[in-house]
Formats: structure tokens, C-alpha cells, sequence
């Protein structure tokens, strides 16, 4: 940021990306304002259609939104692609999703009566984006709301403006009014100032516990305003009663390192019983030295880019530094091979002995160590987090799936399955600091739109039988 400027830089090259001048939040929260009504008085079928339009813009630019994509935040081309691919997905997602969840019913009454359940817009929504899937997250929050009838204002995180612009230039080609989505650039002085708003209706989260817990502040003195948190997690994954430690340890390493570490629900502790720990750990730590770290378009592709920046890769380093001097014992160093770049190798650590273990979310690829006797234990370690948003258990016991289904504090709990890749098509969120039990994804109609019951009759006929004094 220099002055009102914004620049973005490629994390993999240190290139200028893009730039662009901060934009004045009043001026665009007020042509919102001005302009939702008309976008919520067009049919249902109208704001759905408009959104479709929207899908066929996008896939008409696959290659070319994926590659802004992918040179904007440094992770690798073919998952740049696929975050593209789940921007159209959403759609034909959001419209069933709102069909289902919102839609107009008739409810019974008595004597003949009718009650009618529909559900109205909020009216001007503020997105607040990410930078580890720029497109896909804020998306997720837009089309719902779009659908729903809301005109929206939409400020991408300052680390990846160029992709927020283009996912908004894609909705107003494809129909969506100009005025029913705004974009704001800028950096936490505009997201301050768009989230305080007093023209907004409410506010759509993504991002850190830290100002997630700053927004929850500021919004409980306003109830009239909708808030959906999606924040981070401190993950664990439980490997217990499992004979293929090689598949465990790939389903280990998409979760703790795929994005470089950078999702909300990547893995960040790998619990372990203690009579396997040696040989998982030897397992995991072949395969993961076996992992490519590079350029988003080097060939061969790789598994896994940069974090987003310098400031990131200092702060992880540093993380990883505090870890062992606390007693965490290195089972894989992580290494920085370029000093002026965010390049990052995986890095392990074993902190069992470590008693004061930080429950913070290290959003980089850093996965800790924790070793346990028994399964209960685990789960209790498991849950030794003021987070909730993922966990998963690798192994062939179903009783013990059962077991740590039940007692898992997460709004996802996977079974043999990586703790990241949540389907569109249900919901997602936590509990704890992992948000506000306002899950997303398919559940994200339910925070685009409120109920509005009616009794309805087509003529007044009413008596009083009691409690009058004669005529």
C-alpha cells in the first residue's frame, strides 16, 4: 500500500501483478444502496438465470482467470483450475440450495385459514474476502446473496485485488447490475470502514480468528445486522488402529501442506498413538520429502507454491523457531531455499514434550507432532483447542470412528478422509473460534434471506366471545 495505491505482486516472482487506487467506501455502499431494490424486485428465475450467465463468462475465461489466479497467490496452476471450476459450480449449487432452504411454502392453519412462509432479502451485504482462494470463498458468499435479492459490496483481501476485480468484471458482463455489486478496493483502513458501515445489512466473514472476534465485537451492539463468520482452525488429525500407514500418510499430507498449508482446514496437529508413532512418522516424512515445491507453472507441476508473502514466511519461520525452542523436536526442517522470496519447504515437528503447546492457527505448512497412549487421549487432545472447524481419524476401526464422531468438537469430522476439500453442496463452518454457527457453502441461503410467516385470510371475519359487556 502506498498512499491510496494498492499493489499486487506475484509471491513465486516478486513481479508487479497489478495496482489500483483505494476506493471511497461511502460512495460505493451508497450506489448499492440505491440500486438493490429493483435487483430484488426481478423474479426469482430472473436473478438465477443472470447468475448462470455468470458460470458461462467464467468458463469462457478458465484458463486466464486461473492463471491471475494462480501468479496472484503463488499456489500451483492445476489447483488454481479447480478453484475456478468450484466459482462455477456454486452457482447451480445456491440455486438448489435456496430452492431448499427458502423457498415459499404453505403451512397448515386453523379453521380454514392460510399461513404462507416466505423469505425477504437483507438488503445491502458487505463480502469480505480471503487470499487463499480469492475467488472461490467470496463467492461462495456472493452468489447466495445475489440470489437471494441482496446487492452486495465486495472487498477481496488487499493481497489479491487483481482476482477480486476480475470475478467482479465477470458478474457485471454476464448481467448482474453494477450497482447491485460494488467492489472495494483497499486495505484494513477500507474493511474497517466498509464493516462499520451504518448503510450495511450485514456482513459476510472470511478470514483470521483475530478480527473475526474483532467484527463479532463491534456487531453485538447491533443485532438488526446479519453477521456469518468463517474463520480458521487448529486441526487435528488422529491416525489410531491402522495397518497402510502409506495411505495414511498421503491423506497426512494433503491435509497439512496442500495450498502450502494456507487453508482454514488444513491440518495443523497429527495425533498419534504412540506404539505406531515411529514408523508413521518415518513413512511421512519419505513421502513428504518427495513433495515439489516451485513456481504455480513450472513443469513438472508441483505440489505445493509459496505462502503469500514475505511477511508470511517470516512469521511461519519464526513460529517454527519458538516451537523448538520450547522443546518441539524437528522431525523435518522448515526450510526458506530463497531468501527474498515466501518459498517454503514442509516442515514437522515433534512437540510432545512441549507443555505450554500455543493454540493458535499457524497458516502455513507446519505440521505438529503430538503422541498418546490410548484413543481417549486422543480425543481429548483432539480437542485441546478453542477452535472447531475440522477433524479427521485415519483408521479401520469403525467403533473408534463412532467413538470420535460423537465426542469430536468440529463442525466437519472425517473418517479416512483428508481434513480439507469440503464439498460446496454441504454445509460448511465450526464452532468455537472457527465461527458463529452460521455455516456456509449450501447452508449459505439461510444467512442471505429471513423467514417472514403470514396469517393470511381474503376477508377479515373475526369475534370476540368472551369479556364483553352487553350492547
Amino acid at each position: 500500500m502506498l498512499g491510496t495505491e494498492l499493489i499486487s505482486t506475484e509471491p513465486a516472482t516478486g513481479t508487479i501483478l497489478w495496482r489500483g487506487n483505494a476506493s471511497d467506501v461511502d460512495k460505493e455502499v451508497g450506489i448499492a444502496r440505491e440500486s438493490w431494490a429493483g435487483w430484488a424486485a426481478q423474479p426469482l428465475a430472473f436473478r438465477i438465470e443472470t447468475l448462470r450467465r455468470f458460470a458461462n463468462v467464467v468458463r469462457s475465461k478458465l484458463d486466464e482467470f486461473a492463471d491471475l489466479i494462480a501468479r496472484e497467490t503463488g499456489k500451483p496452476l492445476w489447483e488454481a483450475k479447480t478453484e475456478v471450476e468450484s466459482v462455477m459450480a456454486k452457482v447451480n449449487i445456491s440455486a438448489t440450495a435456496y430452492a431448499e432452504r427458502t423457498s415459499q411454502r404453505r403451512l397448515d392453519a386453523q379453521m380454514g385459514d392460510r399461513m404462507a412462509l416466505r423469505h425477504k432479502p437483507h438488503g445491502v451485504l458487505a463480502v469480505l474476502g480471503p487470499y487463499n482462494f480469492p475467488a472461490h470463498l467470496p463467492n461462495g458468499h456472493i452468489v447466495p446473496a445475489l440470489i437471494a435479492g441482496n446487492a452486495v459490496v465486495f472487498k477481496p483481501s488487499e493481497k489479491t485485488p487483481a482476482t477480486g476485480a476480475f470475478l467482479v468484471t465477470c458478474m457485471h458482463e454476464a448481467g448482474v447490475p453494477e450497482g447491485c455489486l460494488r467492489l472495494v478496493i483497499g486495505g484494513p483502513a477500507e474493511g474497517k470502514a466498509l464493516a462499520a458501515h451504518p448503510d450495511i445489512d450485514g456482513l459476510l466473514f472470511t478470514g483470521s480468528a483475530r478480527t473475526g472476534l474483532a467484527l463479532n465485537r463491534a456487531f453485538a451492539e447491533k443485532p438488526e445486522k446479519i453477521l456469518a463468520l468463517e474463520m480458521g482452525g487448529n486441526n487435528p488429525i488422529i491416525v489410531w488402529d491402522t495397518p497402510d500407514l502409506y495411505s495414511a500418510a498421503i491423506v497426512i499430507a494433503q491435509s497439512a501442506f496442500m495450498s502450502a498449508g494456507q487453508r482454514c482446514t488444513a491440518a495443523r496437529r497429527l495425533i498419534l498413538d504412540e506404539t505406531i508413532a515411529d514408523q508413521a512418522i518415518e513413512t511421512l516424512d519419505k513421502l513428504v520429502a518427495r513433495l515439489i515445491v516451485g513456481d504455480p507453472h513450472a513443469d513438472p507441476q508441483p505440489f505445493m507454491g509459496p505462502v503469500i508473502d514475505n511477511e508470511a514466511a517470516d512469521i511461519l519461520t519464526e513460529s517454527y523457531l519458538t516451537l523448538m525452542s520450547r522443546g518441539g523436536r524437528p522431525i523435518r526442517h522448515m526450510r526458506r531455499p530463497q531468501a527474498e522470496l515466501p518459498f517454503l519447504t514442509p516442515g514437522i515437528i515433534d512437540v510432545t514434550s512441549v507443555s505450554d503447546r500455543p493454540d493458535v492457527e499457524l497458516f502455513g505448512p507446519v505440521l505438529q507432532i503430538i503422541r498418546v497412549p490410548t484413543f481417549e487421549e486422543a480425543i481429548v487432545e483432539a480437542n485441546n483447542t478453542r477452535y472447531g472447524l475440522s477433524a479427521s481419524l485415519i483408521s479401520q476401526n469403525p467403533v473408534l470412528y463412532d467413538q470420535f464422531w460423537a465426542n469430536a468438537r468440529a463442525g466437519i469430522v472425517n473418517w479416512n478422509k483428508p481434513t480439507n476439500g469440503a464439498s460446496s453442496s454441504a454445509p460448511f463452518g465450526g464452532i468455537g473460534w472457527s465461527g458463529n454457527h452460521r455455516p456456509s457453502a449450501y447452508y449459505a441461503a439461510d444467512y442471505c434471506a429471513y423467514p417472514v410467516v403470514s396469517s393470511e385470510a381474503e376477508q377479515a371475519r373475526a369475534a370476540i366471545g368472551v369479556g364483553l359487556r352487553d350492547a
